[in-house]
């Protein structure tokens, strides 16, 4: 960022508050000086060079870390946002995916559990009343950076011994070596979704950011074996599709207003 402000990035009395005034410079500075995930000057140094307290600043840099133009990194600062990565809506790990786009994924357990799912969990997967199936509960990085939370159901007659199996790598991988199960179709539920007090803790988010959560039912064979709702972060993620007139697609958004 620029060393010291000039006419047009002076923060003055006047009818406009000055956080809402800082938010427009730090704004002009980030998209036309500084490079995807660049780092900001600190709350101080910005309050210092601009005249402002600290609470001004800290205002101007939420509002801006809401709008997905800068993102905080817990013990580290607070960095210009990096581009939004597009959501394949293909049948693809989320290990492979990062590694394709050139990141190192990495994963972290949550939690394991065999229990009875609840009925909508329980009917995806095409479960008995009262038959248990494992839960499965994990945090996805990318280049050590939060990027989605995973809570899903398995079910426990087609992966026996799921748990055995090393969860922080690519699942799918070791479904296909260890029991020869490549999903060929599924089932995919997209909507958004604000981020509880958990899901933001996880992410590194404030309560109530936006969220992309993708419900997916993945089949072989026809044979319902995965039911996974991911939570991924909405600053980082969009959802891009083609669609023609004669898509059947095209209609149903179109009907729903969808279409802009």
């Amino acid at each position: 960022m620029t060393t010291s402000p000039g006419a047009a990035d002076r923060v003055v009395e006047g009818p406009t508050p000055k956080h809402a005034q800082l938010r427009e410079i730090l704004r002009r500075t980030v998209e036309s000086e500084l490079p995807p995930g660049a780092a900001i000057p600190s709350e101080r140094e910005l309050a210092e060079r601009y005249g402002v307290s600290r609470l001004t600043v800290r205002s101007a840099i939420g509002k801006l870390v809401e709008e997905g133009l800068l993102t905080r990194v817990r013990g580290k600062g607070t960095f210009t946002a990096n581009r939004r990565m597009e959501l394949q809506l293909y049948l693809m790990s989320f290990t492979d995916d990062m590694r394709r786009r050139g990141l190192v994924p990495t994963t972290e357990v949550l939690g394991t559990t065999t229990e009875v799912p609840p009925t909508p969990n329980r009917t995806a997967l095409g479960l008995a009343e009262g038959e248990r199936a494992y839960r499965l509960r994990r945090l996805r990085r990318a280049d050590g950076v939060p990027l989605a939370v995973e809570r899903g159901w398995y079910h426990a007659g087609r992966v026996p011994g799921l748990f055995d199996l090393d969860l922080t790598a690519s699942l799918y991988t070791q479904l296909a070596t260890r029991y020869g199960i490549r999903f060929d179709d599924a089932r995919q539920t997209v909507w958004a979704e604000s981020a509880d007090r958990e899901t933001a803790r996880l992410l590194g988010i404030r309560t109530g950011g936006p969220l992309l959560v993708f419900r997916r039912v993945s089949r072989v064979r026809g044979a319902p074996v995965e039911d996974m709702t991911s939570w991924y972060r909405g600053d980082h993620y969009q959802v891009t599709m083609q669609l023609d007139r004669n898509s059947p697609d095209f209609g149903h958004l179109a009907r729903h207003g969808g279409t802009r």
